[in-house]
């Protein structure tokens, strides 16, 4: 197959149609109350690990934001240990615009790439360093960390755990959504999963990455919350007498690794026809997409396809593929 005819876009740009949620108002919730705007912590009398659970790392990714703002609402508070509840990007997420939803995705740069020890303590500026500097005092102290996302694109919602054994089991442990991921992360920065408190041998720490569905639907929410939730349960900070969802049960999660991440070298990287995120190539050496002259083939069976990107920029990602664990 030569060139790029006969393939595949299938997506279109997203636009203010898709937004089925409103923003949530967060005016209330700017000055925290642990010394770091937009960040909320409590303590319980009883010791416990610290869990945080991270929302807008992304502006235009505010359905995490319901959530924190729902459980603040409800007075949600750890039964041992401490939870806080972190608003990252408030920056970014003020410019979100209806008209031009993807357009507040971050001010300067991708606040999901910056968590590089040094990154941070380098001499590089930006919004989202700024704020990632600002924020790391608290990260510092976090056991288990929770990070709240949604996609543009079909997909079936997941979980990211990085490259770390112990990542992998917060994530199975988790278990909803019951697909768990783990993956190298990006060539373009680390991200606060991959931040070396959570990835240090020589620690307990773990984050996680929940990606929970489409950006704007009512059903990404419920997922992010039971995500949340169940991360609470498993940490034994929940408390029987507080408004979270009830436990569910769903399918037995499994664990998939990333064989390869599929970074775009042309501007005219393409699928061949339209994929779904979750979506499994039977046979090893199906043709998935051309990268200009060069083909993209499944490396073996049975191959799950993460987060297909559809317009994908030079430099960036365009997918991961995975093999699943017994």
């Amino acid at each position: 197959m030569n060139g790029t005819a006969g393939l595949t876009s299938w997506a279109a740009v997203p636009s203010a149609a898709q937004v089925a949620i409103p923003p949530p108002e967060l005016r209330r919730w700017l000055p925290g109350n642990a010394g770091i705007p937009g960040v909320w912590s409590f303590e319980a009398e009883r010791p416990g690990p610290h869990l945080a659970v991270t929302a807008i790392m992304h502006g235009n990714e505010f359905a995490g934001a319901v959530v924190l703002d729902r459980w603040l609402q409800a007075g949600i508070r750890p039964a041992r240990g401490r939870l806080s509840l972190v608003f990252c990007n408030l920056d970014a997420f003020a410019r979100f615009d209806r008209d031009d939803p993807t357009a507040s995705r971050y001010v300067d740069e991708d606040m999901n790439r910056v968590w590089d020890r040094a990154v941070l303590e380098g001499p590089r500026r930006s919004c989202e360093l700024r704020r990632a500097r600002a924020l790391r005092p608290v990260i510092d102290t976090v056991d288990l960390l929770v990070d709240l996302h949604s996609m543009p694109w079909a997909s079936d919602a997941l979980i990211l755990t990085g490259e770390t054994e112990k990542a992998g089991q917060f994530g199975m442990a988790i278990g909803v959504p019951p697909l768990v991921v783990a993956d190298a992360g990006h060539l373009g920065g680390r991200r606060m999963i991959d931040y070396e408190r959570f990835t240090d041998p020589a620690t307990s720490s773990a984050g996680v990455l929940v990606e929970a569905g489409h950006h704007w639907e009512a059903a990404t929410v419920i997922q992010m919350e039971r995500a949340a939730a169940q991360a609470l349960r498993h940490a034994g900070m929940a408390r029987t007498d507080q408004p979270l969802p009830a436990e569910p049960t769903p399918p037995r999660p499994r664990m998939a690794r990333v064989t390869r991440t599929v970074t775009a070298r042309s501007r005219s990287f393409a699928f061949v026809r339209e994929f779904r995120g979750g979506e499994v190539i039977a046979a090893r050496n199906t043709l998935i997409a051309m990268d200009g002259e060069e083909e993209i083939r499944t490396p073996h069976d049975d191959c799950l396809l993460v987060m297909p990107t559809p317009f994908v920029h030079h430099g960036h990602t365009a997918v991961r593929l995975a093999q699943f664990v017994d």
